[in-house]
């Protein structure tokens, strides 16, 4: 009797579980849908995430965010206008004031966007002329911003997730200093270029084709040999041309700013930002393979590192929540194990992709000093 008493105690038990693990398998699968549409969903961002409060003596105060309280040099956009913001003057509870180092003063009550990437085009940004040019890709016509210079070697810029290529003329100013030429260039799902087949990224598993194709558009211009700047993921489509690309021998040099440098430990770090067990980030690799037929195994720069391997400049932000710093020492590891030649620069501080914003003298020194020899040798 006392057996027939617990079977039913036992079933709802089992019944209990099963609805658990029903409810935990369906969290997980969510996260993991969720964590794989933030690393290959595009995603169009809005234009205002902050107010001015008041406006005085080259002073502008703003609303505090997380945004506005970051120490460095940001932009402030409105209404179409800009202006370069430097680093907190003063703060009180709920209000941040900077002051105004170039550009117009918005009026009190401007709603505005506070942003770590130039605004505008070269002439916009910094009052350096260029033109717009269309490469031809596989997909079909991508616009680039060209800047002329007086060297057959270019710099050759490329944003970084759902990005924009405004956030890669922080380092013209030296380029253009150097008479290296300049091109600043989109790919495949950036605002006026082609979409890819499926409408997703595919974290330099494609773009990096169309990387090659402004490099080949540029050869028909007269350049010769190229260096390579990516940011975040950037940086992995310029690891990726450099792993398969047949022009992959005309790199010179490359700079990698936050690059992306292993997908599946940047999915672990999403997975931390979310709070979420370390097991999701597996999940959401298989369901980005899934969605997408990448091999995200293949998207390491540190366990598959390219067949050319061209002096690198590596800059992190220790900080980073986005890309972690660990990525990077273990490319500087690997490297060292290659014979890669791998310069490491980290930042103190600074969040994803903001060691020029917080520490805008030594970034650009790092760079100036990197370049030099590639515009002395060609």
């Amino acid at each position: 009797m006392a057996s027939g008493r617990e079977r039913p105690g036992r079933r709802r038990a089992w019944i209990a579980g099963a609805a658990l693990l029903a409810v935990l398998a369906a969290a997980a699968g969510a996260g993991a849908w969720y964590g794989s549409d933030q690393s290959i969903k595009v995603v169009r961002h809005g234009t205002s995430n902050t107010r001015v409060l008041a406006v005085e003596d080259g002073l502008v105060t703003l609303e505090q965010t997380p945004q506005t309280a970051k120490p460095g040099t940001y932009w402030l956009e409105w209404s179409g206008a800009h202006t370069m913001l430097g680093d907190i003057v003063s703060r009180t509870p709920g209000r941040i004031t900077r002051k105004v180092l170039r550009g117009p003063a918005p009026s009190a009550g401007t709603p505005g966007f506070f942003g770590n990437v130039p605004p505008g085009d070269p002439g916009v940004a910094w009052g350096i002329g260029h033109t717009e040019i269309m490469v031809p890709t596989e997909l079909g016509p991508a616009p680039a911003w060209y800047v002329p210079g007086t060297s057959t070697t270019w710099v050759v810029a490329v944003h970084g997730q759902n990005g924009r290529r405004k956030a890669e003329l922080k380092i013209l100013p030296v380029v253009h200093r150097l008479g290296l030429p300049f091109l600043d260039i989109t790919y495949r799902n950036d605002e006026g270029a082609p979409p890819s087949p499926d409408g997703l990224l595919h974290l330099g598993d494609a773009e990096w084709r169309d990387l090659e194709a402004a490099l080949r558009h540029a050869q028909t211009m007269g350049a010769r040999h190229f260096v390579l700047y990516g940011t975040s993921m950037g940086g992995q489509i310029a690891g990726q041309f450099l792993a398969r690309s047949p022009l992959a021998g005309l790199v010179d040099r490359v700079i990698m700013d936050a690059p992306m440098l292993d997908v599946r430990m940047t999915a672990e770090q999403g997975a931390r930002n979310l709070h979420l067990p370390g097991f999701v980030a597996g999940l959401s690799n298989q369901v980005t393979e899934w969605r997408t037929g990448i091999d995200t195994d293949r998207l390491s720069l540190i366990r598959h590192p390219p067949k050319v391997r061209p002096p690198l400049l590596l800059i992190h932000t220790v900080p980073d929540t986005d890309h972690p710093i660990q990525e990077a020492r273990d490319l500087v590891a690997a490297g060292r194990r290659l014979g890669w030649p791998i310069r490491f620069e980290p930042f103190e501080r600074g969040e994803h992709t903001e060691a020029w914003n917080v520490d805008r003298a030594r970034y650009d020194r790092l760079v100036h000093d990197f370049l030099s020899p590639a515009q002395s040798s060609h």
